[in-house]
């Protein structure tokens, strides 16, 4: 819990910079975000690389758990499906699309905005920008209700690049390939069950 507090006050830092004009992201030089997104990945590298266990888990993973990435695309789409009836003045396929998205904000609402319009391609972010920061600052209460798998499928697409740190972090080293390959298997899915449930 500490260190999902430590995150959100960089955040929370991050913003009066940003408000204040104290510090603007163009001021870097560089891209900072892509940096710093690379720098996390190179630790968990050393990380991984340093404990050749957690290289090694993958094989020792039963065929149930590499099944990981279909379980949370179907319990994502089904839970879109349930939310949807909240919303009656948005199709099922509306919710489905944007559920799609599994945290991959970027790509989903640009596919969305383009296929629906402004207005769900905004919710997409919304939505899959909730689900990214839910992983990062939750992770510690979702590993300690559901367990070390459920953080993974929390991240969705992200559990391969930005939420894996806290995922390494929560449910410990001998998960980091596995969320890797979910990551993986997730963020490829994106555009064709996007495109797929925009078409209706």
């Amino acid at each position: 819990m500490k260190g999902s507090l430590i995150i959100v006050g960089f955040f929370i830092l991050g913003i009066i910079a940003g408000m204040t004009g104290l510090l603007h992201i163009d001021d870097f030089g560089f891209d900072v975000s892509f940096t710093a997104l690379a720098m996390l990945m190179f630790c968990v590298g050393i990380g991984v690389g340093s404990d050749f266990s957690a290289l090694k888990s993958l094989r020792t993973q039963s065929g149930v758990m590499l099944l990981l990435p279909l379980i949370t695309i179907i319990g994502t789409l089904a839970g879109c499906s349930a939310i949807s009836l909240l919303f009656p003045d948005r199709s099922v396929s509306d919710m489905l699309a944007v559920g799609s998205g599994f945290g991959y904000y970027s790509l989903s609402s640009i596919f969305i905005t383009e296929y629906r319009g402004a207005e769900l391609g905004t919710i997409a972010l919304l939505a899959n920008i909730c689900r990214e920061i839910i992983t990062l600052l939750g992770a510690p209460l979702i590993y300690r209700w559901f367990g070390p798998l459920a953080p993974i499928s929390s991240g969705g697409a992200t559990s391969m690049d930005t939420t894996l740190p806290i995922i390494t972090n929560v449910s410990g080293k001998e998960f980091v390939v596995l969320s890797i390959y979910h990551g993986f298997v997730v963020d490829f899915s994106v555009p064709f069950l996007v495109t797929f449930f925009c078409s209706f």
